[in-house]
């Protein structure tokens, strides 16, 4: 539906402990360049422990994997946090999440944090990591809160001191771009692990995830929130949306959602979520060999200006440059000719330098555009 932008500047001081309006949402889009980023996760890290926990967090590293992302004109990463470092040393995790901010500044990128994730192993445990599956995607990455939290309601006040603790403590930092409250929150889980049977994680969600939305606005951050749509056939007011879906479409200031399909099938999800009348984020996108590539949907997205941010950075301990059918037959002996996800190899070489030129040209004619508005 076509909306009425207020030609007013959106203001932190406008802040509030309820979901904006849309006037706000757009007045707030926009004052951002047109946004381009990945899922950031350095390449010596498996897992949210190894990136920020204080024997392995490794500040030299970050800082030069963020100056790739600058190179390419990039200006956010999507970031992805975990209750269990909060319980684990508060400050010391307060402490090393500054220094981020204080890198990703140098390389004028805003992060985008993600405080829960309902993906991958379900018993996340501190300390030292597993190292990788040979030949398997993200084989180390890890749920927060895990299987046993979820369903341990009484339990449930330490997240909200993690989230009141990290929001209180960052919701007014103008270096971050948004909150990402929680990543594919009704997913089952994938990989070989025994997950939650599916209704019994839809309704454990649907009941935290509210409560979730509201500990974050409770701390009056000036960022906007969201939680990012990921499955399901469609995403239309008309549409069949779950509980927990519901809950997204609802308590979301922005709209965020994943796509790893053909640019076709991308099109017609940007076009199904328009009548929301609110700015747009593909959080997660690109898979090679599922049809999703930059040079098919970083035009769609600029066509509509939507904000996107692909899976996968440098290639590392991850993994995800192997397919997720790495699950079943792990490429130990092959590695792919054709990378899933992924951009550049540890060195900073381009997987793909035509991709790389394309997101170099797309980012300085976008920057070029927002200048000149101004």
């Amino acid at each position: 539906m076509a909306l009425a932008l207020s030609t007013q500047a959106f203001s932190p001081a406008q802040a509030k402990t309820q979901r904006w309006t849309a006037e706000e949402a757009h007045a707030w889009y926009g004052q951002q360049r047109w946004l381009v980023g990945s899922n950031f996760m350095p390449a010596d890290a498996i897992n949210q422990f190894e990136m920020w926990q204080a024997d392995t967090f490794n500040p030299v590293e970050i800082d030069r994997e963020l100056g790739y992302a600058e190179g390419l004109g990039m200006n956010t990463m999507r970031v992805f946090l975990h209750d269990q470092l909060w319980a684990q040393d508060p400050e010391g995790f307060k402490k090393r999440i500054s220094t981020f901010l204080e890198i990703a500044d140098r390389h004028h990128i805003k992060p985008m944090f993600v405080l829960f994730d309902s993906c991958w192993d379900p018993n996340p445990k501190l300390g030292k990591q597993h190292p990788p599956i040979p030949g398997t995607h993200n084989s180390g990455w890890v749920q927060s809160p895990g299987s046993a939290g979820l369903m341990d309601e009484a339990g449930w006040p330490k997240y909200e001191a993690y989230v009141k603790g990290i929001v209180g403590a960052f919701g007014k930092d103008r270096r971050i771009l948004a909150w990402d409250v929680w990543n594919e929150p009704d997913n089952q889980g994938g990989g070989n692990y025994k997950q939650l049977d599916e209704p019994v994680k839809i309704a454990q969600v649907a009941r935290l995830l509210p409560q979730v939305f509201a500990w974050t606005r409770s701390q009056d951050p000036i960022q906007p929130l969201t939680a990012g749509l990921w499955h399901n056939d469609d995403w239309s007011p008309a549409g069949k949306l779950n509980a927990v879906e519901q809950i997204q479409v609802d308590e979301s200031d922005v709209i965020t959602f994943h796509n790893y399909d053909w640019p076709e099938m991308l099109e017609a999800r940007i076009k199904s979520l328009q009548p929301y009348g609110r700015p747009m984020i593909l959080t997660e996108y690109m898979a090679r060999g599922n049809g999703s590539t930059f040079d098919s949907a970083l035009p769609i997205a600029r066509k509509y200006d939507v904000g996107v941010i692909n899976w996968g950075f440098v290639a590392g301990k991850s993994q995800t440059n192997m397919p997720w059918d790495s699950w079943q037959r792990p490429y130990t002996h092959n590695p792919p000719t054709l990378w899933f996800h992924d951009i550049f190899y540890v060195d900073g070489t381009p997987y793909r330098a035509a991709e790389t030129d394309q997101i170099k040209a797309m980012t300085a004619e976008a920057e070029k555009a927002f200048k000149k508005q101004r």
